[in-house]
């Protein structure tokens, strides 16, 4: 026996698709989020930088920008191995669906990601 939940309304017509905001479309831009302002400015000041003027009110801009100026990600001898959310995330799946996790996947994410998609609870 199965339950499965019903989401009245979910797809009702009434409902419609909303627009993607973007720059090429000429809709206003999002303005940053506090967490994206907050850790950028903490990338400025451990660069001993500003923020450049008015980045704050553009989402896209400010990601850009943290992408630019944030540290590289350490490479190393366990730079490739899964992290500890996703070998986690694997195990509590292999435990819905009773399939051990292969063991080659703890030695690379790449290959713990794709396990994850493909064998996920839809």
């Amino acid at each position: 026996m199965s339950f499965q939940p019903t989401f009245p309304g979910l797809f009702s017509s009434s409902q419609g698709a909303k627009p993607v905001q973007s720059a090429q479309s000429g809709t206003p831009n999002l303005p940053a989020t506090e967490k994206q302002i907050a850790y950028a400015t903490t990338l400025a000041a451990r660069a001993g930088q500003k923020l450049p003027e008015g980045i704050t009110s553009d989402r896209a801009a400010l990601s850009k920008w943290i992408d630019a100026h944030k540290a590289p990600a350490p490479q190393g001898r366990f730079s490739n191995y899964p992290s500890s959310k996703q070998v986690a995330f694997a195990e509590r799946i292999a435990t819905l669906k009773r399939n051990p996790v292969p063991p080659e996947c703890f030695r690379d994410k790449g290959m713990m990601s794709r396990w994850i998609d493909s064998n996920k609870p839809r």
